[in-house]
């Protein structure tokens, strides 16, 4: 999640595009994240984001008519977000670090222990999928990406030679996301650490290295 402060002018809440729309879509996205932590997805309001920003409740809905709207943008907004810190955390990399950065990435959000409350939120907001299809159509696409890189990232690694030939990418991938899934849930849910799972699944990528152990 972003850590810097949201802007203070309210003069550019406009939607048609150029700077000071992207400001303004900035602003009400660091709003929205820091009301989830405060409030959870339940008993969220409009008004509890207005409150977190500069912005009064009527702009927020010349921007989304709804707090379904607006947490449907959020989801975007997070996808986006990871995509660039992956791209950042990964350039450069040969394709199997590239791999085990990227679970690295998936058990380090940029708040840290501090986000909490954000993770439950964001576990009541997956919660929702099976009865939301924009919902569940923004965490299928976010599903998809992760596995598209790690699959992509196994698939190089074995054209390379770091990785057995006999792996299947796309299997790895599923399997390496269910349980960082999994994980995540357990964290939320039990107050389970997930950094069991973290190290036995740099572990298992590491034993698929050619002549690594099986």
């Amino acid at each position: 999640m972003p850590d810097t402060e949201p802007g203070t002018a309210e003069s550019d809440t406009g939607p048609s595009g150029g700077s000071g729309s992207a400001d303004s879509r900035e602003r009400i996205m660091r709003a929205t994240h820091c009301a989830l932590c405060g409030h959870g997805y339940a008993s969220l309001t409009m008004q509890d984001i207005a409150d977190e920003s500069d912005l009064s409740k009527a702009a927020l809905h010349y921007h989304y008519d709804s707090k379904a709207d607006l947490l449907r943008a959020f989801l975007d907004y997070l996808l986006d977000s990871f995509r660039e810190r992956t791209s950042e955390g990964t350039d450069g990399e040969k394709p199997f670090e590239r791999v085990r950065t990227l679970v690295g990435l998936l058990f380090e959000p940029p708040g840290g222990d501090a986000d909490a409350e954000f993770r439950t939120a964001l576990l009541e907001l997956k919660a929702q999928a099976p009865y939301e299809s924009p919902v569940r159509e923004r965490l299928v696409a976010f599903d998809g990406f992760l596995r598209g890189e790690l699959a992509e990232g196994i698939r190089e690694a074995r054209e390379a030679g770091t990785v057995r030939g006999d792996v299947d990418p796309e299997a790895v991938a599923e399997f390496v996301v269910t349980v960082a899934n999994g994980a995540h849930t357990r964290r939320v849910a039990l107050g389970r650490t997930t950094d069991c799972a973290e190290t036995h699944l740099l572990t298992y990528l590491d034993g698929l290295r050619t002549g690594g152990p099986r």
